[in-house]
C-alpha cells in the first residue's frame, strides 16, 4: 500500500474525495514525459473568472493598471479562476497536460511614451515569488494545480531565467534604442571602452564562473553606466535581483551573434547568468515553486540566450527538487527558437546543456514547409532521420514537444495563409486540419495552442496571435472570421462542436486507446521529393503491433503504394479509410483524398509477427 494511502487510513481517513485527489496526483506524477498531449494557454486571454482582479489591485488608468480590454497589448482580464472553470473543456480536447504561460508578477506597463504596453503575457517579471495580481493569488494557482491533477492533467509552468522586467537604466540615456556594446570593444577591464580607465582588476572574464572570480567584478560600468531609478531600488523580488552588477548591461540585443546572449531584449534587464550568485538565486526561486505547488514541469523561455554552464547546473537542480517533492517524471523543455527543419541546431541543447527536451521547432518548420510551402514529403523524412542527434536518440525524441504555431511566431493558419496568398477559407481549413492530424499522430508530445481548436486565424505574430477565448473587445481580433464557423472572437469561443475541436478530440481519444500513437517507436515508410504520400509505422510499446499512418500532402487524390511491415496481412481503419488487406508482403495500396490521412492497425498473419 502506498505510504500516502496508509497514512490517511492510520489517521482515521477514508478513501473519500481528498484521498482520491492524492491518488490522482500520484498517477499524474508517475506518467513519463513522452507522449503527453499539451494544451498551451496564456491566462490573460483565456477566460475571466474573477472581474475583481482585472486591474491587478492597482488604481488609475491603463498606463498604471495595464488593463485595457480593447487594446491587444494590454491586460484583458483572463485569470487563474477562469482557467479552473474551463479544465473540463481542456480535458475534453484530449489534453493530458496544461502548459500555463508565465503567471509571476510583472511590471504592469513598459515602453517609451506613446509605445507603452502591458505585461499580460507574463514575460516582464519583477517578482518571482508571487502570482501576478491580475491573474489571482498563489492560493489560486495551487487550486489550479490540484484541480488539474484531480482530472489527470499535468501542469507545466512557463519560466524565465534570461531576464527580468525593464528597471535598470543607463546614465548615457534611456535604454530604448541603445546599441549593443561588445565584450571586445567594451571589455570588463575598462570603463566605457578601450580608452577608458582600468577597472575590475583580476577579473578573468565571464568564462570563469567561480565565486572568487566574480568577486573581483566590482564596477559594472564597463559598457554603459547602469543605475536604478529613484523609487524602484527594491522593485524586484527577491531583493538580490536589485543589484545592477548581476546584469550584463551591454545595451539592446540584435538577436544575433554575441548580443543574442549578452544583450537586453528590447530593454529587458539581461541577467548575468554566468555569475554563480545569479545561478544559485534562480535555482532557489524555481526549486521553491516545485516544493510548494507540486507542479509537473517547466517550459523554459529564451533558453538559447543563456550560457551553457547555467543550464548544466540549473536542470539537475530542478530534477532533484522534483525528486525530493516526490515527482519522479518532472518535465523540462527549453525554447530554442530556430525556424528551420534542420534539427541539428536544437539537438545540441540536449547534449551540451543537459536539457531533457527542447521545443521541436524543426518539426514545426518541416510541417509548414510541406503544407504551407508545398515542399516534398522527403522534408519530413529528413526531419525524423535527425532524431538520432538528440541526447538519447530516437527514444528521447518521443518526449519532444511538437507544435504548429505559437504566441511568438503566429498561428499555423496565419503562417499557411502567408505561404499561400489568396487561399480561401475552405482550403486553409483543410491544410490546418491535416497539420493537426500530423501533430497528433507523429512522434513527440503534441502542443495545442489555445484557440487553434476553435479556428483562430490571427493577423501575424506576437500580440496579433494572442486573441481572447472569452468575448473580445479588440477590433483587430474581431474582424477575422474563424475557420470552420461563421463566428468571430467577438463571442466566446468554447464550442466543443467546432470541427477542429472535434478532430483534435477524436485524435486524442485515439491516442488514449492506442499507446503506439503516444510512446510507440516510429519508422518512416514512404515519401517523395514532391507533395503526396508520407507514411510511417508506429509500434505498440508492449505488444509490438504495427500501426500504419499515412498522409496526402497534395491537393489531388492519390492512389499509391506504401511500405509496411512484411508480417502485416489485414488492416483495420481507425481513422480515415484503409484497405482491407495488403497488396503483397511489405506493401499496401492506399487511396487518400486531397489533404487526407489514415491510421490503420495492421494485423499479422498467424505465422508472422509485426516486422519492419
Amino acid at each position: 500500500m502506498p505510504r500516502l494511502i496508509l497514512a490517511a487510513l492510520l489517521l482515521g481517513g477514508s478513501l473519500a474525495a481528498p484521498l482520491c485527489s492524492v491518488l490522482a496526483q500520484e498517477a499524474v506524477r508517475a506518467r513519463p514525459a513522452a507522449g503527453e498531449t499539451v494544451y498551451f494557454v496564456l491566462p490573460d486571454r483565456f477566460d475571466n473568472g474573477d472581474r475583481g482582479n482585472d486591474q491587478g489591485g492597482l488604481v488609475g488608468g491603463r498606463l498604471v493598471t495595464g488593463f485595457d480590454p480593447a487594446a491587444k497589448g494590454f491586460y484583458h482580464g483572463g485569470d487563474i479562476k477562469g482557467l479552473i472553470g474551463r479544465l473540463d473543456y481542456i480535458k475534453g480536447l484530449g489534453a493530458t497536460a496544461l502548459w500555463v504561460g508565465p503567471i509571476f508578477k510583472n511590471k504592469p506597463v513598459q515602453g517609451a511614451a506613446g509605445q507603452e504596453s502591458a505585461g499580460f503575457h507574463g514575460y516582464w517579471i519583477n517578482d518571482f515569488t508571487q502570482v501576478d495580481p491580475h491573474f489571482g493569488s498563489n492560493a489560486d494557482f495551487k487550486a489550479l494545480v490540484d484541480a488539474a491533477h484531480a482530472r489527470g492533467l499535468k501542469v507545466y509552468m512557463d519560466i524565465v531565467a534570461n531576464h527580468t522586467a525593464d528597471v535598470i537604466q543607463y546614465r548615457e540615456g534611456a535604454v530604448q534604442g541603445y546599441a549593443y556594446r561588445s565584450r571586445a570593444d567594451y571589455p570588463y577591464s575598462r570603463r566605457g571602452g578601450l580608452a577608458g580607465p582600468a577597472i575590475n582588476p583580476g577579473f578573468a572574464g565571464d568564462e570563469d564562473s567561480s565565486a572568487l572570480n566574480f568577486a573581483r567584478l566590482t564596477d559594472p560600468a564597463y559598457a554603459y553606466t547602469p543605475f536604478v531609478p529613484k523609487g524602484e531600488e527594491h522593485a524586484k523580488v527577491p531583493d538580490w535581483l536589485n543589484d545592477v552588477a548581476l546584469y550584463h548591461n551591454r545595451g539592446n540585443s540584435t538577436y544575433t551573434g554575441e548580443s543574442a546572449r549578452f544583450g537586453d531584449f528590447a530593454g529587458l534587464d539581461d541577467l548575468f547568468t554566468e555569475n554563480p550568485r545569479v545561478c544559485s538565486g534562480m535555482i532557489a526561486i524555481y526549486a521553491q515553486w516545485i516544493a510548494e505547488f507540486g507542479i509537473d514541469g517547466y517550459r523554459i523561455d529564451t533558453a538559447r540566450h543563456v550560457d551553457s554552464g547555467f543550464w548544466q547546473a540549473f536542470v539537475p537542480a530542478m530534477l532533484k527538487a522534483a525528486h525530493d517533492r516526490g515527482i519522479p517524471n518532472f518535465t523540462i523543455f527549453g525554447e530554442v527558437a530556430r525556424e528551420t527543419a534542420d534539427n541539428g541546431y536544437i539537438a545540441q541543447f540536449t547534449r551540451r546543456d543537459g536539457y531533457p527536451a527542447v521545443l521541436d521547432f524543426a518539426f514545426q518548420s518541416a510541417v509548414r514547409d510541406v503544407l504551407g510551402k508545398g515542399r516534398g514529403t522527403d522534408t519530413l523524412a529528413a526531419l525524423f532521420e535527425g532524431d538520432v542527434l538528440y541526447e538519447g536518440g530516437e527514444q528521447a525524441a518521443l518526449a519532444l514537444p511538437t507544435f504548429l504555431g505559437n504566441h511568438d511566431m503566429g498561428r499555423f493558419a496565419t503562417l499557411v495563409r502567408a505561404d499561400r496568398p489568396g487561399i480561401d477559407d475552405k482550403a486553409l481549413l483543410a491544410r490546418v486540419m491535416l497539420g493537426h492530424v500530423m501533430l497528433m499522430t507523429l512522434r513527440g508530445s503534441p502542443v495545442i495552442y489555445y484557440g487553434d481548436e476553435q479556428g483562430f486565424v490571427g493577423d501575424g505574430n506576437d500580440n496579433d496571435a494572442r486573441e481572447d477565448m472569452f468575448a473580445s473587445k479588440v477590433a483587430s481580433y474581431n474582424d477575422n472570421r474563424l475557420l470552420g464557423t461563421d463566428h468571430t472572437t467577438a463571442t466566446a469561443s468554447f464550442d466543443p462542436g467546432h470541427p477542429l475541436y472535434r478532430l483534435i478530440a477524436a485524435l486524442g481519444a485515439l491516442r488514449k486507446a492506442h499507446p503506439a500513437l503516444v510512446t510507440g517507436r516510429q519508422v518512416v515508410r514512404s515519401y517523395a521529393d514532391k507533395p503526396g504520400l508520407f507514411s510511417v509505422s508506429r509500434f505498440d510499446p508492449v505488444t509490438g503491433a504495427e500501426y500504419l499512418i499515412a498522409f496526402n500532402t497534395s491537393d489531388q487524390p492519390i492512389r499509391t503504394s506504401s511500405m509496411i511491415g512484411t508480417g502485416a496481412t489485414r488492416l483495420q481503419a481507425l481513422f480515415g479509410v484503409c484497405p482491407a488487406s495488403v497488396a503483397a508482403p511489405g506493401s499496401v495500396v492506399l487511396e487518400l483524398p486531397p489533404l487526407g490521412s489514415a491510421v490503420c492497425r495492421a494485423d499479422p498473419s498467424p505465422d508472422h509477427s509485426a516486422g519492419q
